[in-house]
């Protein structure tokens, strides 16, 4: 057995054996994601550990781990995959892509309407405007001055850089000296009603309930994965920012969807309340916007005692980005993965690239699943919660250090590997499960539940 480039970091992060990396046969280049850099690697390594610790929760004798690089490469390439009534999503909106201004590059990211508005806003365009208006608008600007300004008004903007050139700056610098996997032990308290661990396979997460407060794609694969493993997840979403429908129908197998609006005190006390018979909370707002809302992590610490916290974000937990918003889209641009990604060579001028896949925010997912299953086994012995913090720009740092290699041929998305389902959303095309364990579960409990239909309210 060889372990994966990735995978003792991985380990080691966790704070788990990096031995267990022996239990994995190395098919890193069998994962048919081409790139200049090793994202079938970071796949591949990804899935792995989240197999080790799902195993880890019902034995302590590991089996070697069983994977599917195919299978591996449809669940990262999900939304290329997916089909409602046979149709693919329009899965970019108009205003968001790359852009040239006037020294060089940048990508936009306006697919959430509150984006879109405050982008739109801050050139001075109608809700009306083209594709075309919005490029000559960003044309008169620099790309770092339209990023800052962008940021200070909400809206998403990343500036074109080199590998080189970010990591000269302050928010790279922070995010290097990060760990990969940031894991803290709660020591203000231990769990009033500890949860053991396991339930035993193929569901060993059983009678664990899980608060899922994420969007988009890295934090719902992490809360979809603990979902597909037995966990009782329930996300809560705030009724006044829908989530894009098919994104959530990709994303948000065997959970139930709740809507509630902490604004308003009853909903508020509903979640806290929720909170109270809950063993992991998952969140991917900035740090900022729970904090009035009694949320912040040291609250939930002290309030919560055995509260397991993950956490999904674009920059970090420090430096002076770590309160900014950020997609996988906008930090490949800003990191250089999407220079060395670019079609057309590293010449000036050339147009960006990107990842075949959103590897940054499926990476995260599975990582960020990874040491939620770790902390409950910890908590399982003595009873202490603590936190878990995955960041998209970590997981970059990660990526650029091992270098480029040679592109393999981009075959497309996997199609061996999708679940065909009628549902109440429509005839439902999505990627299977990435897991292929004998010991573990390789169906979705449920596929189609749409966004907000479900009371708040635990289901068990």
């Amino acid at each position: 057995m060889a372990s994966g480039a990735f995978l003792p970091a991985m380990l080691r992060a966790l704070g788990e054996d990096e031995a267990l990396a022996l239990h994995v046969s190395d098919q890193r280049q069998a994962v048919p994601l081409a790139s200049p850099l090793a994202v079938g690697a970071l796949a591949h390594d990804a899935v792995a550990t989240a197999t080790l610790m799902a195993l880890a929760l019902g034995t302590t004798e590991i089996p070697d781990a069983v994977l599917s690089p195919r299978r591996i490469a449809a669940s990262y390439r999900s939304d290329q995959l997916f089909r409602l009534n046979g149709e693919p999503p329009a899965a970019w909106a108009p205003r968001s892509g790359f852009f040239a201004t006037a020294d060089g590059w940048v990508r936009t990211h306006a697919n959430y309407p509150h984006h879109d508005s405050a982008l739109r806003t801050l050139l001075g365009l109608e809700s009306d405007a083209t594709p075309e208006d919005l490029a000559r608008a960003l044309s008169e600007w620099s790309g770092v001055e339209l990023e800052t300004r962008a940021a200070e008004v909400g809206a998403i903007v990343g500036a074109y850089r080199s590998a080189d050139t970010w990591a000269k700056h302050p928010q790279a610098k922070a995010v290097a000296a990060a760990p990969l996997i940031e894991v803290t032990t709660d020591t203000v308290g231990t769990s009033q009603h500890p949860q053991p661990i396991s339930t035993g396979f193929p569901a060993p997460l059983q009678g664990i309930r899980v608060l899922d407060l994420t969007r988009v794609i890295a934090g719902p694969v992490a809360t979809r994965t603990l979902a597909l493993l037995g966990a009782d997840v329930l996300r809560i979403d705030n009724p006044r920012r829908p989530e894009i429908a098919w994104q959530h129908l990709d994303t948000g197998q065997g959970k139930h969807s709740g809507l509630l609006d902490f604004a308003a005190a009853d909903d508020l006390r509903t979640f806290h309340e929720l909170l109270a018979g809950a063993d992991v909370v998952v969140t991917g707002y900035r740090p900022d916007a729970l904090t009035r809302f009694g949320l912040d992590d040291d609250v939930l610490a002290a309030s919560h005692p055995g509260l397991i916290r993950g956490r999904i974000s674009a920059w970090g937990t420090r430096g002076p980005w770590a309160h900014r918003r950020g997609f996988d889209s906008i930090v490949q641009t800003v990191s250089g993965i999407a220079a060395i990604s670019s079609p057309e060579g590293s010449h000036h001028g050339a147009r960006p690239g990107a990842l075949p896949a959103q590897a940054l925010d499926h990476t995260a997912g599975y990582l960020l699943a990874s040491g939620i299953m770790s902390a409950l086994r910890r908590r399982a012995c003595s009873g202490a919660g603590g936190g878990i913090n995955v960041s998209l720009a970590r997981i970059a740092q990660e990526l650029l250090a091992a270098g480029t290699t040679a592109v393999g041929e981009d075959t497309g998305p996997p199609t061996d590997h999708t679940v065909h389902a009628e549902t109440t959303s429509g005839d439902l095309e999505c990627a299977a499960s990435v897991f292929t364990q004998p010991e573990l579960p390789d169906r979705y409990p449920t596929v189609g539940r749409a966004w907000g239909i479900d009371p708040a309210r635990w289901t068990s």
